[in-house]
């Protein structure tokens, strides 16, 4: 199959694209390597600076749009695939449409369906934006309220979920945001991780290695603010026995680089499920900190492994679980091996390649 595979979301879009060429199929990736992240793609659509960056990449788009028809599959990691305005992606996706087969949308990340289920039904006991019945009022929660609630991005997501002839959810919390209204068509897969163990991960240490990423402006509204606030307090709590490293707007093969030498990641406090960062963590035998609710382990059928240290969204939780590592390190050697084959048996970027495979000839057939 001839597969484009169009915008990027923390990786999932090249590492899928590595599966499938591996499969035999002809892939490309279209994207601005989700800014700094700068993961690999084929052609890029990066947004200059500046007063004219997006005009810039309106032409450039067009001057490309002949590259991208002729498809069997197009997937559009979010309704947002282009750094464009809303309303300029009406057109391209409709072009898109016209000249390609079948078109795939991801629910993964922020889209209206994800905002609007969070605050109104509420699914999730605990989000980016509810903490139980509470509405949480960081200023990037509410920012993306403005941003996709009653203006054209809501418009634009609720005409390509309509329209498309699949939708994939990779996250628990997007699958059920999705579900009362696309029962049908919503197809959950795993987030692919393409495994890279690490030997000084597993490696024995007389203290307890931490990494956290800090993304650029979203502190406190994923979390990162109280992990940090928490793991600076067991490092003075415990001197000398806690090691602390921090990643902040790095590109990837900076971040993963950061990473290793790691026993655990300290990642999304308010999250149900680890996504791809903890996930990579994980393949190289660090263990993940953050979300490992019971949902997500029930949605990949998994009860065996338990390998990810579960908070809940407090300071208390996080220092808590912290501080059990910190006077037990013998539990680490057991949790690394069980990331390793949880990653293994669920998200291995050829097997999940392989269930994309198979809902793409099963749309290509229909």
């Amino acid at each position: 199959m001839r597969i484009l595979l169009l915008g990027e979301y923390s990786n999932v879009h090249a590492t899928l694209a590595e599966g499938l060429r591996e499969k035999g199929h002809e892939v490309t990736v279209v994207s601005n390597g989700d800014f700094w992240k700068d993961y690999p793609r084929d052609i890029d659509v990066s947004r200059k600076e500046g007063r004219l960056g997006g005009i810039r990449l309106l032409v450039r788009v067009y001057s490309i749009l002949h590259r991208l028809r002729g498809y069997d599959i197009v997937q559009l990691i979010n309704p947002m695939f282009l750094e464009l305005k809303a309303q300029r992606l009406f057109k391209i996706y409709r072009y898109l449409r016209q000249h390609n087969k079948c078109i795939v949308l991801c629910a993964m990340g922020m889209d209206y369906y994800w905002v609007h289920e969070c605050i109104h039904s509420r699914p999730l006991r605990y989000s980016d934006f509810n903490i139980g019945p509470q509405l949480r009022t960081d200023p990037p929660a509410l920012e993306a309220q403005r941003d996709w609630l009653d203006t054209a991005k809501e418009r634009l997501n609720t005409m390509m979920a309509d329209d498309c002839d699949a939708i994939v959810s990779g996250l628990y919390e997007n699958h059920v945001c999705y579900l009362p209204h696309f029962p049908q068509k919503l197809h959950f897969i795993p987030l692919p991780i393409k495994p890279q163990p690490s030997p000084t991960a597993t490696a024995p240490t007389d203290r307890l290695r931490l990494f956290i990423g800090i993304s650029r402006g979203r502190s406190s509204y994923k979390g990162t603010d109280i992990m940090l606030q928490a793991a600076e307090a067991i490092m003075e709590k415990y001197p000398g026995r806690v090691e602390l490293r921090k990643a902040e707007g790095v590109p990837f093969c900076q971040y993963q680089h950061m990473m290793d030498h790691s026993d655990a990641i300290l990642d999304q406090l308010y999250s149900y499920t680890p996504s791809m960062n903890p996930l990579l963590a994980m393949s190289k035998g660090i263990v993940c900190i953050g979300g490992g609710e019971p949902e997500n382990y029930e949605i990949l059928n998994e009860e065996e492994l338990r390998p990810i240290i579960n908070v809940s969204p407090t300071y208390d939780s996080v220092f808590h679980e912290l501080e059990r590592l910190v006077l037990h390190p013998e539990l680490l050697p057991q949790l690394k091996q069980q990331g390793i084959a949880y990653i293994s048996r669920h998200h291995d970027y050829l097997k999940v390649a392989a269930q994309y495979e198979e809902l793409y000839k099963k749309l290509v057939r229909q």
